[in-house]
């Protein structure tokens, strides 16, 4: 500064940066605080171990030790603790609690039942869940979240989503879990504005390196994720293929489309903002599939299981019934889907005497 003496400037200049320096410590000292008082996940239970369980049962038990646990009772309990799961190759033990048993609640519960298991579910972690505890349901569909809400409120229940690509085959399950994410947070979620309990459960996922993304529009996320299930989970289901076949069949995609389109209509009427650019970004998800991979429907089909049929195609047409929006395409995956569940039951398909 011109007609100031250099060493009554450069005082001056060093205070600044001592006042700069306390104002950044204060801060500091602010975020370690919030960091104190934020909410910590020290036990995480886990219900359901079949592909989306396997999903995360590995890398949490890696992390969390006997701080996690599975709930499981009756022969699915024993046959857990003395068979274990194989996942990705290796024979998996993992800590298993009964349902009935009491004790102390978990920070965190994950539920990763089939559609049709739901119900059970709920009541199974009843002696998991406690006055602070979180709950992520992640299957298929659009109303899992508020079912759960419907039991514990909606101040234990976070939204979430599953998009990973797993293979259950012979009792085995394998994925890469390079190629997996979990989507969750509240309805609407804002950058720099999370809630305590979002950066807590991303903190766990972080730490046991589970790619995870917190959707602005939670709602708008599943109900893509369901419209995708939709399309091409019940296609592939219906003509036998794998995911690789929409690469090279025209026919295959002019079917998932159409069904997909009737989501997105729904979607539409219940205000959710979904649509064609939806289904565009898709593509190449899609896409960039392993080719022989299969959906779980299908999978469901070849092993002779029940599928979730009512939960993809029997919602579509539920609520389109109510809507009043024509769903053909699903009415017709879901009567051919039970026909096939039928047949891969050991249905004769006799006539009756």
């Amino acid at each position: 500064m011109r007609g100031v003496p250099a060493a009554l400037d450069g005082r001056k200049g060093l205070r600044l940066q001592g006042f700069a320096a306390l104002k950044r410590y204060g801060k500091f000292l602010l975020m370690r605080e919030k960091e104190k008082n934020m909410r910590q996940v020290h036990t995480v239970a886990l219900i359901g171990l079949g592909a989306m369980g396997a999903y995360f049962a590995p890398r949490l038990y890696e992390e969390f030790g006997d701080n996690f646990r599975v709930i499981a009772g009756g022969d699915r309990k024993k046959r857990l603790e003395e068979n274990g799961i194989v996942i990705n190759g290796t024979r998996r033990y993992f800590p298993v609690v009964d349902p009935k048993e009491c004790g102390e609640p978990a920070d965190l519960v994950i539920i990763a039942v089939k559609g049709y298991g739901l119900d059970q579910a709920i009541e199974d972690i009843r002696n998991q869940v406690g006055e602070n505890t979180v709950i992520l349901s992640v299957l298929n569909g659009v109303d899992s979240e508020q079912r759960v809400i419907e039991a514990y409120g909606e101040d234990k229940v976070l939204y979430s989503y599953m998009r990973v690509s797993v293979v259950m085959k012979d009792g085995c399950t394998s994925y890469d879990p390079a190629l997996g994410n979990i989507h969750f947070g509240e309805k609407l979620n804002e950058e720099g504005a999370y809630t305590d309990r979002v950066l807590a459960v991303k903190e766990v996922f972080d730490r046991c390196g589970i790619t995870n993304i917190i959707d602005p529009d939670m709602i708008k996320g599943i109900w893509f994720k369901f419209m995708c299930n939709v399309g091409e989970n019940l296609t592939c289901a219906l003509l036998g293929i794998p995911f690789g076949v929409f690469r090279t069949s025209d026919h295959a995609n002019a079917i998932r489309r159409k069904a997909m389109e009737e989501v997105v209509l729904i979607a539409q009427e219940l205000g959710v903002d979904l649509g064609k650019e939806d289904m565009d970004r898709q593509e190449s998800t899609l896409m960039a599939l392993p080719f022989q991979n299969k959906p779980s429907t299908l999978q469901d089909l070849e092993a002779g299981k029940r599928t979730e049929i009512d939960m993809f195609a029997g919602t579509v047409i539920e609520y389109g019934r109510k809507l009043g929006i024509a769903t053909p395409v699903n009415e017709m995956f879901y009567h051919a889907i039970h026909v096939l569940e039928e047949k891969c039951g050991g249905g004769s398909f006799q006539a009756a005497d």
